[in-house]
C-alpha cells in the first residue's frame, strides 16, 4: 500500500511540477511573426520522460486550462479563453497530441533514442498541421503564408529541441529513479 501511494504521489507532485515548468517558460517568448520561439515545447517533450505519457498529458491540459480561464502563461504572458480560440490556438490545442505522441514513443521505445526522435518528429507535425490549419481559418491567411511564417522557421529549433530532449530526458529519468523518487526505480 506504501508503494501505490507513493507512485500517487510522484505522478500528482511532478503533473503539477511539469505544469508549472510550461507555465513558466511559455510566457518567455521572443517574438519572429504570428507564432514566437518559446520553450514550451521543449517543456513538453521533457515532461514525457518525468511522467508517463497520460499524466504528462494531464500536466499539459492543466496549462492550457490554466491559460483558458486568464492566468497569463501563453506567449508574451497573455491569457484566456480569446488566445486559444484566435489565430494561434491551434499551436496550443496542438500541445495534446504533441505530448501523447511524444509519450507514447518513450513509452513503447524506452531504450530507444531514434524512435523516441522519430515519435517526436510525428508529433510535431501533428502540432503544425492542427495550428496551422487554425490559424489560416481564423487569420484568413493562405496556406502557403502560414506555412512560411508558422512552420518553416520553426522546424530547426524545434528539431534541436527534440535532440536535447532525447538526450537530457532519459538522464533525468534516471536520476529521479536513481533518488528513489520516480516509481519506476
Amino acid at each position: 500500500m506504501e508503494t501505490k501511494t507513493r507512485n500517487n504521489n510522484y505522478y500528482l507532485v511532478m503533473t503539477a511540477v511539469m505544469a508549472a515548468v510550461i507555465a513558466a517558460v511559455a510566457p518567455l517568448a521572443v517574438p519572429i511573426g504570428p507564432i514566437p520561439i518559446t520553450l514550451c515545447t521543449l517543456a513538453i517533450y521533457l515532461s514525457v520522460y518525468v511522467l508517463d505519457w497520460k499524466m504528462a498529458s494531464v500536466s499539459v491540459l492543466v496549462y492550457i486550462l490554466l491559460g483558458m480561464v486568464g492566468m497569463p502563461v501563453f506567449n508574451g504572458f497573455k491569457g484566456g479563453l480569446g488566445v486559444v480560440a484566435g489565430p494561434t490556438g491551434g499551436y496550443i490545442a496542438g500541445y495534446l497530441p504533441l505530448v501523447i505522441l511524444s509519450g507514447l514513443a518513450v513509452t513503447f521505445a524506452p531504450e530507444n533514442r531514434v524512435l523516441q526522435y522519430l515519435g517526436m518528429v510525428l508529433a510535431t507535425s501533428v502540432l503544425y498541421i492542427l495550428g496551422t490549419v487554425w490559424f489560416c481559418f481564423q487569420s484568413g491567411n493562405p496556406l502557403d503564408m502560414a506555412v512560411q511564417t508558422c512552420v518553416l522557421i520553426f522546424i530547426p529549433g524545434d528539431l534541436l529541441k527534440m535532440a536535447a530532449a532525447i538526450t537530457v530526458g532519459p538522464v533525468l529519468r534516471e536520476r529521479l529513479i536513481k533518488a528513489g523518487l520516480h516509481p519506476k526505480g
